[in-house]
């Protein structure tokens, strides 16, 4: 096997990250806060939407380190969630492939941690979060905005790159796909 070079490395540590952090869910949490959390200034129903929005953002950022695709013997791409057993397939196809070797690591668990963390850091920088629960650390939020994400991009960017995912979750192709 060829050692691959610098420039290659770098490319998949990237892979990695894009595929590990969470984008979308960012995205979707960004989207509904300022609705949910009616701009900051929250009455008790209010804390409750911001509250299972950021739980389920939370999960979903936890759940999708778990999932994962394969390519059946007709070249179709399907997608599943990572148990100690292998792969938990979306549907039963009539494909032989060996779904076992999808089984849970370790590395799992981490990434899905840091990709908690990642989403968590974000939440807590987020002005209309910060109103709603903690007016109080509206002074402090100056400078936990300058020093929380560089400190802890470069944690979880450096533990992305040297402990790279194999999956290949919902809505990234297959490493065995044939358009990769």
């Amino acid at each position: 096997m060829a050692k691959k070079s610098v420039k290659e490395q770098a490319y998949n540590g990237l892979g990695s990250l894009i595929k590990l952090l969470p984008t979308g869910t960012v995205f979707m949490f960004q989207f509904l806060s300022p609705v949910l959390s009616n701009y900051g200034q929250c009455h008790p129903i209010n804390k409750y939407l911001m509250g299972a929005l950021l739980v389920i953002c939370g999960f979903n950022c936890a759940f999708a380190t778990f999932t994962d695709s394969y390519v059946d013997d007709e070249g179709n791409v399907h997608y599943g969630i990572a148990t100690s057993k292998g792969l938990w397939p979306s549907n039963r196809s009539s494909s032989k492939a060996d779904l076992s070797k999808y089984k849970l690591r370790a590395a799992d668990f981490v990434h899905a941690v840091m990709s908690v963390f990642v989403f968590v850091v974000v939440a807590v920088l987020d002005k209309n979060t910060v109103d709603c629960y903690a007016p109080a650390l509206e002074i402090s939020r100056k400078t936990m905005l300058m020093v929380l994400p560089p400190i802890v991009g470069g944690v979880c960017s450096g533990v992305f790159a040297m402990f790279p995912s194999t999956r290949h979750g919902i809505g990234y192709p297959s490493s065995n796909d044939a358009s990769s």
